[in-house]
């Protein structure tokens, strides 16, 4: 059995995967295969594995069947319910054959995207409340991006569903939502996320590369950035991948290195120390290092919009790095002579006591941060300018070099101007920018899409994150208690 399906651009048969399953619920069964998603140049049928009774593209299906009489009590029977394997298919544009996005691939580049520079500010911010405090607020903030991830991909999903077309932006889901307030609220928050780690980046590469090279400052993060810069401008994606997959086989090895020379000197009575006061201040930093969620629209188009599939990537996938950061702060904190009477205003980076305490360690530790920041900084480079282009409407599929001289310059000029902004300005980013782009937004667009009066026009998938209500406003109210009283601790105390 195969449903023909017509699209403007190419027309194919696509087997039906259909399995049908009895419920006693009322439902709306497909009336016809012209109810489901059109077809696009990329992607095929709409299809899922959980029960959909419709899945309309408002833009292409007008026409409504009749309405049928409700049926007399002793008239009404189970209605069979299609259960449908994904949400459409992606193609090559040569072959015309399917090429579904591979879950390995999914769960490597949501752990990819988590590991980053944030890792380094870990063992700084979670000193004072000590490794099991610490774990335990790593673990909470781990289910929190969970969910926020899993919040965006709901939305991103019933999106795709609604517009009849995949490769739907965070961008667009918020004009969907939240309307124009909406765009307004993510761009520039989008735009902070990336400026205020790009000068963390660019200020720690340049004391890394200073210590080891001698050169200032403000040449070592010349260096640092017009590097990367001119890698990101002028290399083709296939060269880019190439110099990511050899940054990450490097951090790998530099950590297995870092974890196997400093567990010699380990002290583990100093990683039962617990004191779940000084968490809170902690947590901003945290979230910000399980920051995945803007490949969240890439995962759910490269899956085909299956909902199992997405979770499945994005729980393993931030596990990896949940994993990877325990370790790195048990070594970090379990190596080092902590003062305990020396917490003051101004944070003590673990890691520059751990490299001079221990000629060995020092260098891998050097070796592990710059590798680190580089990963990172290629992604944000490209993700900004890339974001910048579409702002200004420059041509697509195009390399113009206005938004790269407004990526790289302005994190320059800032970080030379502040060569200890490193811990500020990933705090302000964890704060006002994470937070905010990452744990407001994706609970309000979930929430407008599944209750709003506007969006019950639609049909929309089942749940990927269970709780209702319950479970956004614990997200909203977790998300703004953090940021409140980040404001009160920055801005003056009560």
């Amino acid at each position: 059995m195969a449903f023909s399906f017509t699209s403007p651009s190419l027309s194919l048969p696509v087997p039906s995967q259909l399995r049908r399953r009895r419920t006693g619920a009322p439902c709306t069964p497909f009336q016809s295969p012209n109810s489901l998603l059109p077809l696009s140049r990329s992607a095929t049928t709409c299809i899922s594995r959980f029960p959909m009774t419709r899945c309309l593209s408002q833009r292409h299906s007008t026409q409504q069947p009749p309405p049928n009489p409700p049926p007399a009590p002793w008239q009404q029977r189970p209605v069979e319910v299609y259960e449908l394997e994904r949400l459409f298919s992606n193609l090559n544009q040569a072959t015309l054959k399917r090429e579904p996005g591979s879950l390995t691939s999914a769960v490597f580049l949501v752990a990819g995207t988590t590991v980053g520079a944030g890792i380094l500010a870990i063992p700084a911010v979670t000193q004072e409340s000590g490794f099991v405090a610490s774990a335990v607020a790593c673990v909470v903030c781990w289910i929190f991006m969970v969910v926020t991830g899993l919040l965006i991909a709901e939305v991103n999903i019933n999106t795709m569903c609604e517009l009849g077309s995949g490769g739907v932006s965070l961008v667009s889901m918020a004009k969907r939502t939240l309307g124009t307030a909406g765009v307004q609220f993510s761009c520039w928050s989008y735009i902070f996320i990336h400026y205020a780690l790009l000068v963390a980046y660019v200020a720690r590469s340049a004391d890394i590369l200073t210590n080891y090279v001698g050169i200032p400052l403000w040449g070592s993060g010349a260096i640092f950035s017009l590097v990367l810069g001119g890698i990101c401008y002028f290399g083709s994606q296939r060269f880019i991948g190439a110099v990511n997959g050899i940054l990450l086989f490097g951090i790998i090895i530099s950590f297995m290195a870092l974890v196997v020379v400093a567990s010699g000197d380990l002290h583990w009575d100093a990683l039962l120390k617990a004191n779940f006061e000084a968490v809170p201040t902690s947590i901003p930093i945290i979230a910000l290092s399980f920051v995945y969620q803007n490949v969240v629209p890439v995962l759910c188009t490269n899956l085909e919009g299956n909902p199992s599939k997405v979770r499945t990537a994005v729980v393993l996938g931030t596990a990896i790095p949940l994993l990877l950061f325990l370790v790195w702060d048990a070594v970090i904190l379990g190596t080092i002579n902590l003062d305990p009477g020396g917490a003051g205003e101004k944070i003590v980076d673990p890691l520059q006591q751990l490299r001079s305490s221990n000629g060995v360690v020092g260098p891998i530790v050097e070796a592990f941060s710059l590798l680190a920041i580089a990963t990172s900084y290629i992604g944000f480079v490209l993700g900004l300018s890339d974001f910048l282009a579409d702002l200004l409407n420059l041509p697509a599929g195009e390399k113009q070099p206005v938004p790269y001289l407004l990526t790289l310059f302005p994190p320059v000029a800032l970080a030379l101007l502040n060569p200890d902004v490193f811990f500020k300005a990933l705090d302000f980013a964890g704060t006002y920018g994470v937070l905010v782009l990452f744990g407001l937004l994706p609970a309000a667009m979930a929430w407008t899409d599944r209750y709003s009066s506007l969006s019950s026009e639609t049909p929309k998938l089942p749940s990927l994150v269970p709780g209702g209500k319950l479970t956004l406003i614990l997200v909203i109210g977790g998300a703004g208690w953090v940021i409140f009283s980040e404001i009160l601790h920055n801005f003056g105390h009560p």
